[in-house]
C-alpha cells in the first residue's frame, strides 16, 4: 500500500471560521466608529492580528494609543473565542468527513497545518480531532505562510517526505507555501484566485473518491 501524507489547512478548508473573524473585527471597528465591510475583511485573510488592526485603523483614518491598541487586540480575540466556543459539527464544510474517512480507510496519514492558534479547540468543538494523526498550528511555528514551515513540520510529524505530501489550502499564501515545500497543492476555492495550485476545486463535493485514490497511487 502506498503511503502519502495528507495535510489540511483549517480555516476555509475544514470549517469556515472567517465569518467569526469578520464579526469580531466588525464589532471592534464599530467601537471606533469605523465602517468595516466584507470586502475589507477579504483583505485580512491570512494576515496577522497586529497587521489587521493597523489596516482597519488606516481605513478609518484613526490613530490610537499603544495601550488601547493592545487592549483592542485582546478584546478581538476574546470575542472570536466566544464565537468558536459555540461551534459544533454542523460547521464542518460539505464532504470533508467523507474525504477524511476515505483516507482513514486507505490508512493514509493525515495532518493539520494551520496558522490558527485555536486549531485544537476548533477541532474538538466540531468533533474531528481524532481524525488527525498530527496537529501543527500557530503555536508550533515561528514563520507564517507563504513560508512552508508549517507544512514541513506537519510532514515530519507523520513521517512522510515533503514530495509525497498533498496539501489542501484555500489561501494564496497557503498554496505558495505548499508549492515551496515541494508538495502537491490542491486549492479549495476559485480558480481565478488559486490558479497557482496543481489542482483547484470549488469545495470537497467536487473531489471524488477515485481522485483521492489516484493521488495515493501515483
Amino acid at each position: 500500500m502506498n503511503k502519502k501524507g495528507f495535510i489540511f489547512d483549517l480555516d476555509g478548508v475544514i470549517v469556515d471560521t472567517a465569518k467569526y473573524h469578520f464579526l469580531a473585527w466588525k464589532e471592534l471597528a464599530k467601537s471606533l466608529d469605523i465602517e468595516f465591510t466584507e470586502e475589507e475583511n477579504e483583505q485580512l485573510k491570512g494576515v496577522s492580528r497586529v497587521r489587521s488592526l493597523e489596516k482597519i485603523l488606516a481605513w478609518g483614518n484613526k490613530t490610537i494609543s499603544e495601550e488601547l491598541f493592545q487592549d483592542l487586540m485582546g478584546k478581538k480575540n476574546e470575542e472570536y473565542l466566544s464565537y468558536i466556543s459555540e461551534m459544533d459539527e454542523n460547521e464542518i464544510l460539505p464532504d470533508v468527513p467523507r474525504v477524511l474517512n476515505v483516507l482513514k480507510e486507505k490508512q493514509q496519514p493525515i495532518s493539520l497545518g494551520s496558522a490558527s492558534k485555536n486549531a485544537r479547540t476548533i477541532l474538538e468543538r466540531v468533533n474531528l480531532k481524532s481524525s488527525f494523526d498530527a496537529i501543527v498550528d500557530g503555536n508550533d511555528v515561528s514563520k507564517a505562510k507563504p513560508d512552508p514551515e508549517v507544512f514541513l513540520i506537519a510532514a515530519k510529524q507523520i513521517n512522510i517526505k515533503p514530495e509525497d505530501c498533498i496539501v489542501f489550502e484555500d489561501s494564496v499564501a497557503g498554496v505558495t507555501a505548499a508549492n515551496t515545500a515541494n508538495m502537491i497543492s490542491i486549492g479549495i476555492g476559485s480558480k481565478s484566485v488559486l490558479g497557482h495550485a496543481k489542482y483547484v476545486f470549488k469545495n470537497f463535493t467536487e473531489i471524488s473518491d477515485d481522485f483521492i485514490t489516484s493521488l495515493i497511487e501515483n
